[in-house]
């Protein structure tokens, strides 16, 4: 009797730790939403030919919803805020464990990050992901100096001082989680035109890291064995600025490894992109309108020249996106009314 009551006692303690590590922990419903995108990918059905890799230039810039509406085409990216090319890497090998897409395009702009620098963005991308190999090797790989794996797993450490400042969205949310992306895109309807681009300045070098060559390596290997076409993209932001340096290695490097390379900013005037209009933030990223336009142009390349399946044709998977599609269209116009 004596060690059943020690049992219980160490049960409820647990129970208590977890719960607590719960609570204070950001939950990403309505605030900093971009913390909730890597989880939002494991509600989704698994069966999407083409995952798109990358930081915000491809949440911002590429929309599903629109790939499927226009062509039939089933996507999902898995990008973060700032998402270096080893979290690509880590967060494909997860991907791999619940599907094998057809196409997987990575976006190439975080080959000019060449180390983990922000604690922020890690814990945007990291706190709601699975636990998992994957995560630990992503968590090691992405540490900054001032950071310990131990506050990864027990997030109390790291937000205990949240304790007193808890809103009743972390007690809404305490064992869900909000989605707030359409396969991984992130709607933003705001307008700031590109008007005022800061003054583009000399490096001290504009060569990659070996380092992120070993990760785009470890992606392309991940791709061959899987038989999943690779596919190299850089999205047409206009800052921070894409060098012509680092768009000749971007070329030798897919020539050498005999895999396709779109550089949009090349084709900004055929996509359609009016940077008056077509930005939410001066020329970074694409707004709503700009990322359509963009999305319905990478998407009849996709549908064209590489094979891909119309899955309108698939009455079950089309009833799926028809639903929601209805409830994208329904937060773009809602958005619009409450600008408007």
């Amino acid at each position: 009797m004596k060690y059943l009551k020690i049992v219980v006692v160490i049960i409820i303690f647990i129970l208590i730790f977890i719960f607590l590590n719960r609570l204070v922990s950001p939950k990403y419903a309505n605030h900093l939403v971009e913390g909730s995108m890597t989880n939002a990918y494991y509600k989704e059905d698994k069966d999407h030919e083409v995952i798109f890799l990358g930081d915000c230039e491809v949440y911002a810039n590429i929309s599903p919803l629109v790939l499927f509406e226009n062509y039939g085409i089933t996507g999902y990216v898995r990008g973060n805020s700032s998402q270096d090319i080893w979290q690509s890497y880590y967060l494909l090998k997860e991907t791999l464990k619940y599907e094998k897409p057809k196409l997987v395009v990575f976006n190439v702009s975080s080959m000019k990050t060449a180390a983990p620098d922000s604690e922020a963005y890690n814990r945007l991308m990291i706190d709601n992901m699975k636990w998992s190999k994957e995560k630990i090797d992503l968590i090691n790989a992405s540490m900054t100096k001032e950071e310990s794996i131990l506050s990864y797993i027990f997030p109390i450490l790291r937000y205990h001082s949240r304790i007193s400042e808890l809103t009743m969205e972390d007690f809404k949310y305490l064992f869900k989680n909000k989605v707030n992306t359409y396969n991984g895109f992130l709607i933003n309807q705001n307008i700031k035109p590109a008007d005022s681009l800061p003054a583009k300045r000399e490096l001290a070098t504009y060569e990659f890291s070996q380092k992120n060559y070993e990760y785009l390596d470890e992606i392309y290997s991940l791709c061959k064995e899987n038989n999943i076409t690779l596919i190299l993209m850089k999205a047409p932001s206009l800052y921070p600025y894409w060098y012509q340096e680092y768009d000749e290695q971007i070329k030798k490097y897919a020539e050498e490894k005999n895999i396709d390379y779109y550089n949009f900013i090349d084709v900004i005037n055929d996509i359609g992109i009016d940077y008056n209009t077509d930005t939410y933030d001066g020329g970074l990223h694409l707004n709503l309108n700009g990322a359509t336009k963009l999305s319905k142009y990478f998407g009849r390349i996709l549908k064209e020249k590489y094979n891909l399946t119309d899955y309108r044709d698939y009455d079950i998977i089309k009833q799926r996106y028809e639903e929601k599609l209805k409830e994208y269209y329904k937060e773009i116009k809602d958005g619009y009314e409450k600008n408007n």
